[in-house]
């Protein structure tokens, strides 16, 4: 069974294109095409009509990549939330049209449990994880518990990804930001001291975020304020991870979201992972970013599961939360 999945919670236009092979997720193409602000932050309204303009190109690249015709495609998949509401109309909107042309069935997913969901369909013997989710928006520390994904732990203010791309406006770095720091940082060598605020497992950057602009703004290098942004960040954001693989008692964690792609994170999750005798996992990075093949697949899975929607059930859902997901697939 063949799914088209799209994608369009927020920068990015993404379709991906995957099959069900075995229980395993194989992805026949995803092609993403991100919207890039001339300055500042994302604009819902901007970001949403690059979405429209470019969808249907993003679609037929997609296609050709996967070498395959409409008519083989089975189910239409579609991000329903979280995210901006321009940006979730537009994908919505591309995703009933194609259902409606191809008279194929519908499916609108969580764009967080997409992200756990396409690690655990690519990667063997990831069954069973902690998922440390760091996008944009969301940072959540997840993982499956009494039919849902609950979430463990989560930001109280602003995402890592965010809090990464304000600080990469306060030195005039384009948007995402988070790459270029990471290049910063591996020639920092001093460490600045910030704020370290971790709540139980809960965790708040809006503090180191402005400490971190101050010590700009002082004189500071850019290479030692990037290099001990990441160190500290990273460090509470493996610190909740650790706790919650304690409580669970789990044996696995699982990287996912855009700033998963980072080489210090993914190096000091693997290093706590290896200290308890734990394994970590991290799909490929275009599986990582905000991607259509994550979407197609959650899909499907929710589809042979026996999980139906009708045009009516497809309104999107902004505030789509990872704990509402009755994860009936498992």
């Amino acid at each position: 069974m063949i799914s088209l999945g799209i994608e369009g919670t927020a920068h990015s236009i993404a379709i991906g294109i995957v099959e069900n092979k075995d229980n395993a997720c194989i992805v026949l193409s995803n092609m993403i095409k991100t919207f890039h602000p001339e300055s500042g932050g994302i604009h819902p309204r901007e970001a949403a009509n690059h979405h429209a303009k470019y969808v249907a190109d993003v679609i037929k690249d997609s296609m050709k990549k996967a070498e395959i015709d409409f008519k083989d495609i089975d189910l239409v998949s579609f991000s329903q939330g979280p995210g901006l509401g321009p940006c979730l109309r537009t994908a919505a909107t591309a995703a009933r049209t194609l259902s409606l042309q191809l008279e194929k069935p519908i499916m609108g997913v969580n764009h967080c449990v997409a992200h756990l969901e396409i690690g655990r369909g690519t990667i063997d013997s990831c069954d069973d994880p902690v998922l440390l989710y760091t996008s944009g928006a969301n940072t959540q520390v997840i993982a499956f518990a009494e039919g849902k994904y609950r979430v463990f732990g989560e930001t109280l203010d602003i995402g890592i990804g965010n809090c990464l791309d304000k600080f990469g406006r306060t030195i005039g770095l384009p948007f995402p930001s988070g790459p270029v720091i990471e290049k910063y940082a591996k020639k920092g060598r001093k460490y600045l001291p910030l704020p370290y605020s971790i709540k139980g497992m809960d965790i708040a950057f809006s503090g180191l975020l402005t400490a971190a602009q101050q010590y700009y703004k002082n004189g500071e290098t850019v290479e030692d304020v990037c290099y001990s942004i990441q160190e500290t960040t990273f460090a509470a954001l493996t610190e909740v991870t650790e706790r919650a693989m304690a409580q669970l008692e789990k044996k696995e964690v699982l990287l996912g979201g855009g700033v998963a792609a980072n080489q210090r994170l993914r190096g000091m999750v693997e290093e706590m992972a290896k200290e308890r005798d734990a394994r970590c996992f991290a799909p490929r990075i275009d599986l990582c970013i905000d991607n259509g093949a994550m979407i197609a697949w959650l899909g499907l899975v929710m589809y042979q599961s026996g999980i139906r929607m009708m045009l009516e059930d497809t309104g999107i859902d902004q505030r789509f939360r990872t704990d509402m997901v009755d994860v009936s697939w498992r």
